[in-house]
């Protein structure tokens, strides 16, 4: 499952899918990281964080980042996905 973000809330919800999917809590996920569980609650609201907090959550869910043209899809239409 392929899942388009383009703000820090919808990149912190499609972690979060990532993360239920493979059954780990925000817990599991940051001993993982070797973070705090509150870092990661904080990546997954979309809230300020450093950019090597999120290449580690990737790396743990066995993510990685694709950055590519913006597709022409209408405002309401890519709001509708989350």
């Amino acid at each position: 499952m392929d899942i388009m973000a383009r703000t820090p809330q919808q990149l912190g919800t499609g972690i979060r899918r990532y993360r239920q999917q493979r059954n780990l809590t925000q817990t599991q996920l940051s001993e993982k990281m070797h973070t705090r569980q509150a870092t990661i609650s904080k990546l997954e609201a979309g809230g300020n964080i450093q950019l090597h907090v999120l290449t580690a959550a990737l790396a743990a869910l066995d993510l990685e980042l694709l950055i590519r043209p913006r597709t022409k899809v209408s405002v309401k239409a890519f709001a509708d996905l989350f």
